[in-house]
């Protein structure tokens, strides 16, 4: 099934998920499920030809990056050539990753919900539609170690020898901590809420309910909004659009994983983009002193870098704090991948 929906004129979002009822395809899907996604794109009356994909974070959807996205398309499309047959006509795909927004309903995606799993999940996509293999993983929070592992499991050939890294090469990782995460260098915040929302019942009255709900468990109006965003009509009621265990087990999974030998031997040809917000407090200063480091690193032709970038007057909420400062970080590193000579006939 697909669905074309005009978000404002040049924007198109197109919304699409596996929906066939044929006996081979149900043998097929049984053994390898396949997360929901979203496509933006600038026009859709010439196809496109470079495609980025953009992971959110812990209990998000895509639909959280939907602007950020269209702004990316739209400056890469600006930044272009004015030939038509130079344009790098962007695709952003925007997941939901399991246990999250419209991948939460569907059978199929198995535990352990955990980084790899979640990474498999994104491979799993590019084989069961038939795609080229991303030009870029861009990454947030819990998204951004899905993306690393995703790196990595394409530099080790786990997702087979067709599989390709991200080419010439972007990974931009979003205030995500690349190593394991001491729960000791945060306020917490994080596990509070899991733990609130944990003793709260499946469904609650309103999302109005549940904003004053938490505000009076002292949690900000920005995060309760936030996390009444999350809500779905269900009857009378509203229910969570996450599975929350499923989500749970994914957090725990990204405070273990590391991906600091990753990021000690990039592949050939790959750069990894760090992008830190200021006012964060995810972020230890012995972790960011090392990502310096390695960034200052002199590094030889068979290797891959690693850049880190600021992003100030942003705290964890990297595209709605700072939305401009992100692009104008983001969109340089994407426009500066090659163009194709022509269009594909």
């Amino acid at each position: 099934m697909a669905r074309a929906l005009r978000n404002k004129p040049g924007f198109y979002l197109l919304t699409r998920f596996l929906n066939s009822s044929s006996p081979a395809f149900l043998a097929y899907r049984r053994w390898l499920q396949t997360i929901a996604y979203e496509e933006v794109q600038v026009s859709t009356e010439r196809p496109y030809n470079s495609t980025a994909f953009v992971i959110h974070g812990l209990l998000g959807s895509g639909r959280n990056w939907r602007s950020f996205s269209r702004n990316l398309a739209a400056t890469l499309s600006i930044s272009s050539p004015s030939s038509v047959l130079l344009q790098n006509n962007w695709r952003m795909v925007l997941v939901d990753q399991r246990n999250h927004g419209s991948s939460a309903d569907l059978e199929g995606l198995y535990p352990p919900h955990d980084i790899v799993n979640a990474a498999q999940d994104m491979a799993n996509l590019v084989r069961s539609q038939g795609w080229d293999w991303p030009d870029v993983v861009m990454g947030h929070s819990l998204g951004g170690k899905v993306a690393l592992q995703f790196a990595e499991s394409c530099a080790r050939g786990d997702y087979g020898e067709s599989a390709a890294l991200p080419k010439q090469e972007q990974l931009l990782v979003l205030d995500s901590v690349p190593g394991k995460v001491n729960p000791e260098n945060s306020d917490g915040e994080v596990e509070k809420v899991l733990e609130t929302l944990q003793n709260l019942p499946s469904s609650v009255p309103s999302r109005k309910w549940l904003v004053n709900h938490m505000m009076e468990l002292g949690f900000s109006k920005s995060l309760a909004d936030w996390i009444g965003s999350n809500l779905k009509k269900s009857g009378d009621h509203e229910t969570w659009a996450f599975n929350l265990e499923g989500a749970v087990e994914m957090f725990h999974s990204y405070r273990e994983m590391d991906y600091w030998s990753l990021l000690e031997n990039p592949p050939q040809g790959m750069e990894i983009t760090i992008v830190r917000a200021e006012k964060s407090d995810r972020w230890d200063p012995d972790v960011i002193q090392r990502l310096e480091t390695l960034a200052a690193r002199q590094r030889n032709a068979s290797e891959g870098t690693v850049s880190v970038h600021l992003l100030p007057n942003a705290g964890h909420w990297v595209h709605v704090d700072n939305p401009k400062g992100l692009l104008d970080i983001v969109a340089p590193k994407l426009a500066s991948l090659g163009l194709p000579t022509a269009y594909p006939t």
